[in-house]
């Protein structure tokens, strides 16, 4: 067996994206199980195959939708494999497509499909600080104390890679305004005829420096769901499909740390894996045609675009413009959807969704023959995760 054998590299394809109606939070009309299905079955549609012929689910975060249900309702033939993706919330969004692959790419299963589900409506915000009651653990060195947020705990970091390797906090508005411009040409976005300028941006309230408003993602109620083939397959039932050429997910020495004691604090996890995701891929940073970076704050974008060699640290200010970053003739167009802050906080599965559709030819900003695909999702978390999506020219 050599190194070769040893990868999903254009062994595993995308045969079908499935979305929901992305709703503000709380303003779903359908409770959390029904929205899954529908993307599931949205997906399916796309994809052209019978729902019942799903034999695996692969999601992350604690997803509250259990695949034995999803199986039962779709009245699926036969479940092969219930697989999560543990901890550090978004961070799975790309691991659980690449675990879907790995399922095919064994065989393990023949049609999988990735999933997400939020109805912030039925179970709580994501972005709400903690509450009164009694605390333990990693939040009783933090909450006590008012560090209760994800706002407030990812701006320590973000100020850190200012105060430490002078990036612009001006980086942060480029993110922002490619992400809000991307949106108004996608009727999904639940920003769409929303448009933000340079000056609402400067204007908008502080929410914790070095974030204001449109720092931030948004809170959405809605399902997202990729099914996931073997590339034969998938040549079969798509004209255009996108091809899995690389995955990684992991984290630093010490990125879960207590209490914000990781020895490389300014990062946003993926220095270890970035170079393991390329070579895997067989790539340089400089083949990639499009990117979406998960926005949980628009800090983590800065970090994970340097930290997969996009720029370095010298070149971000110089690299990361508006202009650079928006479709389609930017030197890396950017959160085409709109991404987490402007099209919907699908907990991130939305970009990969992206990811495959820039491939496929039929996104809202669509880069013109995109041939290499890039997605990062959970920066600044403990483990984060990467993926690579390629044409058939790439394989």
């Amino acid at each position: 067996m050599t190194p070769s054998d040893l990868t999903v590299r254009g062994k595993v394809a995308v045969a079908g994206l499935g979305e929901t109606t992305y709703y503000r939070r709380s303003e779903s009309p359908d409770p959390e199980f029904v929205l899954v299905l529908k993307a599931i079955l949205a997906a399916c549609e796309d994809a052209g195959i019978d729902p019942r012929s799903i034999d695996g689910f692969s999601s992350y975060s604690n997803d509250r939708s259990l695949p034995a249900r999803l199986s039962a309702a779709l009245g699926c033939h036969e479940l092969r494999v219930s697989n999560m993706q543990w901890g550090s919330g978004g961070g799975g969004a790309a691991a659980s497509v690449a675990n879907a692959a790995a399922v095919v790419a064994a065989g393990y299963a023949d049609t999988v499909v990735a999933f997400r589900g939020l109805a912030q409506g039925q179970f709580g915000r994501f972005g709400q600080g903690g509450g009164g009651r009694a605390v333990s653990g990693d939040f009783a060195y933090s909450l006590p104390y008012g560090l209760m947020s994800p706002a407030q705990m990812y701006a320590m970091r973000s100020t850190r890679l200012f105060h430490e390797h002078g990036v612009s906090p001006d980086t942060l508005k480029a993110v922002s305004l490619a992400a809000y411009h991307h949106a108004q040409n996608n009727p999904r976005a639940v920003m769409h005829g929303r448009p933000l300028s340079a000056e609402a941006y400067d204007e908008a309230r502080w929410i914790v420096e070095p974030f204001r408003l449109y720092d931030c993602c948004l809170e959405n109620d809605g399902a997202a769901a990729i099914v996931v083939t073997s590339a034969e397959r998938a040549r079969d039932l798509c004209e255009r499909p996108p091809y899995l050429l690389a995955a990684q997910n992991g984290g630093p020495t010490r990125s879960g740390a207590w209490s914000h004691n990781q020895p490389d604090y300014a990062t946003s996890s993926f220095k270890p894996s970035a170079p393991r995701l390329f070579a895997q891929a067989g790539l340089k940073p400089t083949d990639v045609d499009v990117a979406q970076s998960y926005e949980n704050f628009t800090g983590g974008v800065v970090m994970s675009l340097i930290e997969h060699g996009f720029c370095t640290y010298e070149t971000a200010d110089e690299f990361l413009t508006y202009e650079n970053l928006i479709a389609p003739a930017g030197a890396l167009p950017l959160n085409t959807s709109g991404g987490n802050l402007a099209e919907c906080y699908m907990h991130g599965l939305g970009l990969v969704v992206e990811a495959a559709r820039q491939i496929r030819g039929d996104s809202s900003n669509q880069v013109p023959d995109a041939k290499v695909s890039f997605v990062n999702a959970g920066p600044m978390v403990e483990i984060a995760s990467s993926l690579i999506f390629g044409a058939q020219e790439t394989v």
